[in-house]
């Protein structure tokens, strides 16, 4: 195997241009793919900027040749040279108009057959490649993603160092504190019986970087969460935390929307109008039956109640009469594709995220189809599908539930895929917007009270404190979450920092005094000495990565990501640790007692 015997590489292979011809270069990388054709070989050589031609020919010294000719696929090589013009240009690669004539060659590392091609958009089993990441990673389009997050991260740093943050490290090993997921927790040695736990978010010690004067705190943080995984989330992630002292709503959202546009310019050169919208969380679920909309479409939800209360259909009347709502989308010039076999698969997507069943009425040229229509009168039909939007062509789907949040969530639901179905969201497109007056809190079915809907210390808006003991599903949260193409980007409040409102909350909230001093007891007693208002939020760097670049899945802008189930099959973690490891810190495994 031959060394690098003092060559050193000059350039990278995708940096190189027609303006290089004549240079004598040094690159390295990996062989994408060899061609020989008996007198010429060629060598696609790839690094993480791209490929260039290496070319051998009757000119190239013999050994030289012999090396060309004996190099596979992702064999390591070194190759010294000089830049000529391609007699046979490629138009689809960067350095197309040029290529290496090799002087030199270094076969650097050998290499078996990779377990799948390292090519763009690869069709391997996500399993196999996560197995294999290190070859994985070494695909163009996943080390774009990469780069370019990269890219953010640098941009993110600048930006906010710009504008006066400090970049705070936050501990790893915390006390675990009820956060709304569940802790990964840590054994410790030295207190045996005692844990830490890994920061679900460094919520509680970035605030008390406010109350140390810091007055501008930023982390590029590690948050940890043990639950169930899905495309867009896993048991560790990366966030863009922020806090400020004293500041109201409007200059949190501010430095965030300023953010968002600088990102956005510098790493895709896209422009982002401000300042961005803002719904409501009312506003939002009545319009799009979500607290996340996507906006880039329209079919906004339509209240038929009052038409519907009086109507001849009973599903409609005793759902209004019940205290709930019937709510319908319409799907423009939509009657070919959302056919009546459609429309029963669409009954049970809904039926299975918990509706009764869905009611539609499909405007053909010769008339209206639907399910209802005969429970009507023409004068009530007429006013839903004018109501509605709806013309010929289009399609009305109509969702009727006692509960007006289910019936608007359904819809939500529904409007996501009929649009899908449909095809009719938009590519390259980035809709952001803000949405504001979270309700403090939500109702627990199954607990039978209200809960928190954000963390205890976000606080109430001002005109909602007199509701607090007697009507909790009308008090309003300083809270506001930042949504790009239906995707929440980020999550942030301003704080409570009055004690005797904490205490309150508190209370509201089922703690006692003596519950509430054991979980937060530490910030609380640090509320004591002066806290500045403060308010901040968190930005998903993994999920903002992820739309910016327009990937399906977090895994592909993570390097070394986990598998739907929590593993990583490449170094088969999580994996079981030795006896002697387990008695240090004094833990046992319970044995499974069906064995």
């Amino acid at each position: 195997m031959d060394t690098m015997n003092g060559m050193k590489r000059t350039d990278y292979c995708g940096t190189l241009t027609a303006a290089d011809i004549g240079r004598e270069i040094t690159v390295c990388g990996w062989v994408q793919r060899q061609r020989d054709l008996g007198a010429l070989i060629f060598i696609d050589l790839r690094d993480r900027t791209g490929i260039i031609q290496l070319a051998f020919d009757e000119n190239t010294d013999k050994d030289v040749f012999e090396k060309a000719f004996s190099s596979r696929s992702e064999y390591v090589l070194m190759a010294q040279g000089v830049v000529r013009e391609r007699a046979s240009k490629n138009k689809e690669i960067p350095t197309g108009d040029i290529e290496l004539e090799v002087k030199t060659l270094k076969v650097l590392a050998a290499s078996e057959t990779p377990p799948f091609e390292i090519v763009e958009n690869c069709q391997t089993s996500e399993v196999t490649r996560l197995k294999y990441r290190y070859l994985d990673l070494r695909r163009p389009d996943l080390q774009k993603n990469i780069l370019l997050r990269h890219k953010i991260t640098k941009i993110t740093r600048d930006y906010f160092d710009e504008n006066g943050f400090i970049e705070i490290e936050t501990p790893m090993l915390i006390r675990s504190t009820p956060e709304g997921a569940r802790d990964f927790l840590v054994p410790s040695r030295l207190h045996q019986g005692e844990f830490y736990a890994l920061p679900q978010s460094p919520q509680l010690y970035k605030q008390l970087s406010m109350v140390a004067g810091f007055d501008r705190y930023m982390q590029i943080a590690r948050c940890f969460r043990d639950e169930d995984l899905r495309a867009d989330r896993q048991p560790e992630f990366t966030q863009i935390d922020l806090e400020m002292s004293f500041v109201d709503t409007d200059d949190v959202m501010n430095i965030g929307e300023g953010y968002i546009k600088r990102v956005f310019k510098d790493a895709l050169g896209v422009d982002i109008e401000l300042p961005l919208p803002r719904l409501t969380y009312k506003e939002a679920m009545e319009r799009y039956g979500s607290d996340k909309p996507d906006t880039r479409y329209g079919m906004e939800i339509t209240d038929l109640s009052d038409i519907a209360k009086d109507c001849g259909f009973g599903v409609f009347s005793s759902a209004v009469a019940g205290g709930g709502a019937v709510c319908a989308i319409t799907a423009k010039d939509s009657v070919s594709v959302l056919t009546r076999k459609e429309i029963d698969r669409l009954t049970e997507f809904v039926r299975g995220i918990g509706a009764k069943g869905l009611a539609f009425a499909r405007l053909m040229p010769d008339g209206v189809a639907s399910s209802f229509a005969k429970f009507l009168s023409e004068d009530e039909m007429n006013k839903i599908i004018e109501k509605a939007g709806a013309q010929t062509g289009d399609v009305i789907l109509i969702v009727a539930d006692t509960n007006k949040t289910h019936a608007l969530t359904t819809l939500g639901a529904l409007r996501r895929e009929v649009a899908d179905k449909l095809g009719i969201i938009p590519e390259g497109k980035f809709n952001l917007l803000w949405i504001t007056e979270f309700p403090f809190f939500e109702y627990d079915e199954e607990a039978g009270q209200f809960v928190a809907m954000h963390h205890p210390f976000t606080s109430p808006l001002d005109e909602c404190l007199e509701y607090l003991e007697t009507d909790k599903a009308a008090v309003r949260a300083k809270a506001y979450d930042l949504v790009l193409n239906g995707v929440e980007l980020s999550s942030g409040s301003i704080r409570i920092t009055d004690p005797a409102l904490q205490k309150r909350m508190f209370s509201l909230l089922g703690l006692s005094d003596e519950e509430a001093y054991e979980k937060f007891g530490f910030l609380t007693d640090a509320f004591r000495f002066g806290p500045p208002p403060h308010g901040g939020m968190g930005i998903g760097l993994d999920r903002l990565c992820m739309q910016m670049i327009g990937c399906e899945s977090l895994r592909d802008v993570i390097a070394f990501p986990k598998l739907q189930n929590a593993s990583e099959p490449m170094t088969e973690c999580p994996s079981p640790v030795d006896g002697i490891q387990l008695d240090e810190l004094g833990i046992s495994i319970a044995k499974d007692k069906t064995e």
